[in-house]
């Protein structure tokens, strides 16, 4: 059995939301929420929680989370990801990583537990696991159409099967993650969620929306 470690990184320089991890939502937080959540999992040998915050830090370790603070530098807007991700990587004692966003709090236990259950049981051929919403769309760029034919308009049900990553969940060898800077293999094994699970809270519209389904769903 492959023993993971579930990392959540928060950061307290939200900009489009101010302290959007901990600010109320539906009577907790996206913070509390989370992990709340993962101490639920069966499979997860280990929470850790990367920030800058000292707010953050105390609601992490009063859920039992173990609590890096991470300096000023790799907390900023200029770090590239692929740097945040390697340094987070290492903090991991465990062989295998869960890389969890807070910003989906509408994702179900059931969920996190099919993600788990088929990374331990996924093909060799697949190097990594994520969360994903199915495009059943009309896509375009300047060029044209990118996934259909406009001259055979097919019905959205019959059109190519392309996923949007949303990070709800990404599941990675620990090693691999260092190496390639990123929680996104080469050949990742895709774990589709419907459009209420798949919300990511990045506008405060998105806060909104979500926080009134949770309420609806958790009334």
């Amino acid at each position: 059995m492959k023993k993971v470690t579930a990392i959540i990184a928060v950061r307290k320089g939200s900009k489009r939301i101010p302290e959007k991890n901990i600010r109320p939502f539906a009577g907790t937080s996206l913070l509390e929420i989370k992990l709340k959540q993962l101490c639920r999992i069966d499979g997860i040998d280990e929470i850790i929680v990367s920030t800058d915050c000292e707010k953050m830090s105390k609601i992490a370790m009063s859920h039992g989370a173990v609590v890096f603070m991470r300096d000023a530098r790799l907390a900023s807007d200029h770090v590239p990801m692929n740097e945040v991700y390697e340094y987070l990587a290492g903090l991991a004692s465990c062989d295998h990583v869960m890389y969890v966003h807070v910003t989906s709090p509408l994702l179900k236990d059931a969920s996190i537990d099919r993600c788990i259950r088929e990374y331990q049981n996924m093909s060799p051929e697949r190097d990594s696991l994520a969360t994903v919403k199915s495009l059943k769309e009309y896509l375009w760029d300047k060029e044209g159409a990118i996934n259909y034919d406009p001259s055979f308009h097919p019905r959205s049900q019959d059109l190519p099967e392309i996923y949007a990553l949303n990070f709800a969940i990404n599941m990675i060898p620990k090693d691999l993650m260092i190496k390639n800077r990123n929680i996104v293999g080469r050949k990742l094994h895709p774990v589709v969620l419907d459009n209420i699970e798949s919300i990511d809270v990045d506008y405060q519209e998105d806060f909104d929306v979500a926080e009134l389904i949770y309420k609806e769903m958790y009334k």
